[in-house]
């Protein structure tokens, strides 16, 4: 199935979810209204639904090599397109694929997009021990052996996105800028922007890229489907509050010459795990219960990482 194709189903099915009853703040259409219009949004007792809490709950899977990541290290032909769906800032992108780290064969990259906070509050959808982060990059990408959409969102493994973690550091991060700097020409609903590829691997954590973990979910949007295989990557991204205060204090869900209305804390709250497996690749680090302190060793061993840590930039 080429490129093409896809992205015009993936277009059509974002189409679909923009003219279904479906926001983040009016309580008419909240996360907590959406199963009123689409049934798998509803909470079951089996549901596979995301995002998740990531937690000590988890088993080591050393099998769980990292991604190969074909085409991300370079600047593909032709062009990107930057938008402003009125859910979030996204990205279409093409020539981008993924495969292995446990996938169950290859998929085609067809957007990112991105969920953040407010001015005063946090944005990711996955949570670490309960921790949200500012914010949280998705890039969805679609089996290749899936003819069409349809067929992917009923294939439990149809879809395959890359959760990254985006946290606050004290300087600006200039592979994020590609994006940061241009969110601005696209602040209103139904704004688009034709902008040059990039190597996607520059808004990754690239030292880091086999520590992640793994576990069956769905779309954090409507309709909820649960076809996704999640990958979410342990270490962070860092960007300085600029880049950050670009999405919560400059997007609109609303067009231009309505009434303005900032696009806010578009994120859906943590899903029940209820039975369903989480893994640690072979690199990642087993999450700590949450209720147990850390111990003066581990104190010992952490406090001389903490410079390192903080003047980490990709």
């Amino acid at each position: 199935m080429n490129f093409w194709r896809s992205l015009f189903f993936f277009v059509v099915f974002i189409e679909k979810s923009i003219a279904a009853d479906f926001c983040y703040e009016d309580s008419h259409c909240s996360p907590n209204s959406w199963g009123n219009s689409f049934a798998q949004c509803r909470p079951r007792t089996d549901s596979r639904q995301s995002p998740i809490n990531l937690d000590s709950k988890m088993t080591r899977n050393e099998s769980l090599r990292p991604l190969d990541l074909q085409g991300f290290d370079a600047a593909p032909s032709g062009n990107w397109t930057l938008k402003n769906n009125g859910h979030t800032v996204m990205l279409d992108v093409n020539g981008l694929s993924v495969s292995g780290g446990g996938l169950p064969g290859s998929y085609q990259a067809q957007q990112l997009h991105f969920h953040w906070g407010s001015s005063s509050t946090n944005g990711s959808e996955h949570t670490v021990n309960g921790r949200r982060y500012p914010m949280e990059m998705h890039i969805v990408t679609m089996k290749t052996t899936d003819q069409n959409l349809t067929s992917a969102l009923n294939d439990t493994s149809g879809l395959a996105v890359l959760g990254v973690f985006i946290d606050v550091a004290d300087q600006d991060n200039n592979n994020f800028s590609a994006i940061s700097d241009l969110v601005a020409s696209v602040k209103y609903k139904g704004t688009t922007l034709p902008i040059s590829p990039f190597p996607l691997i520059s808004l990754l954590p690239v030292r880091n890229m086999s520590q992640y973990y793994r576990y069956h979910g769905s779309l954090t949007t409507p309709p909820c489907s649960e076809a996704v295989m999640w990958t979410v990557y342990e270490v962070p991204i860092y960007v300085s509050q600029k880049q950050i205060d670009a999405f919560t204090s400059g997007v609109y869900y609303t067009e231009d010459g309505a009434n303005k209305a900032l696009l806010r804390n578009n994120f859906r709250d943590v899903q029940a795990r209820a039975s369903r497996a989480l893994y640690a690749s072979r690199d990642a680090r087993l999450l700590p219960d949450s209720s147990t302190p850390l111990s003066s060793s581990h104190l010992s061993l952490a406090l001389p990482l903490l410079p390192l840590l903080a003047a980490w930039r990709l």
